[in-house]
């Protein structure tokens, strides 16, 4: 009876439901099904955010908390936060040693300007409002600290991007359906992937929401990206 394909208005309760049914198996699937390259973006996520010893670090949409752990291996005081309450248990029970946090990403449990470094990876377009959720990033983070989004975004050499379009909308999902408790999400995921602002107009979002030095660059020709910015 439960929802398990959020539509995309993402409608919260929705969203939060559908990731808890996929939570057991989500690490595995995207490692399929992005063919090992979700791995490299999580180093490429550690790099860029550049965290030491003793920061506050805050890691949005964490999951199951796999995100986390560059940032607890390099000595910061990282706090996993995700609104889907399966995707934390599951991570409590893999990674016990974290503080995995409820929290909905537009109104953050945290008061202003307790993070020295704010993070969020593949999570800004399952948020309702990705742009209330830059602000709170924003609100949450000190002066000088700074912030890496890691999303889909749009590849960059036409031809490719017609075969990457392919593969998201005919290949994804009889692969998810293999090797997901739940392929009718990655349908929603592909779909989402599709939709989702490019490069320059997510760097112009995070410029409105109050984000300074906005910079970006691609990775695997821009099926992701990583965008930057600091608080002034």
């Amino acid at each position: 009876g439960g929802v398990t394909r959020a539509s995309l208005d993402k409608q919260p309760q929705e969203v939060a439901t559908m990731f808890d049914g996929v939570a057991a198996n989500y690490d595995l699937t995207n490692d399929v099904l992005s063919l090992g390259q979700a791995r490299l973006w999580r180093k490429a996520v550690a790099r860029a955010l550049d965290v030491r010893p003793g920061e506050r670090v805050l890691d949005l949409a964490a999951g199951t908390g796999t995100s986390s752990l560059p940032f607890a291996a390099a000595g910061a005081y990282v706090v996993p936060c995700d609104f889907s309450l399966g995707m934390l248990r599951e991570g409590k029970r893999r990674h016990p040693q974290l503080p995995l946090t409820a929290g909905d990403g537009t109104r953050l449990p945290f008061a202003d300007g307790v993070f020295d470094a704010v993070t969020i990876s593949f999570g800004l377009r399952n948020v309702h409002d990705p742009d209330a959720a830059l602000r709170e990033l924003l609100r949450v983070t000190r002066p000088g600290g700074r912030l890496v989004v890691c999303e889909f975004s749009h590849p960059t050499w036409r031809p490719f991007r017609t075969v990457y379009t392919e593969y998201l909308m005919r290949a994804l999902p009889p692969i998810a359906t293999a090797v997901s408790s739940n392929p009718d999400a990655y349908v929603y995921l592909a779909e989402s992937i599709r939709v989702w602002p490019d490069q320059p107009r997510l760097a112009a979002r995070l410029g409105q929401a109050g984000w300074r030095k906005v910079a970006w660059r691609n990775l695997t020709g821009g099926i992701a990206a990583l965008h930057r910015g600091v608080k002034p």
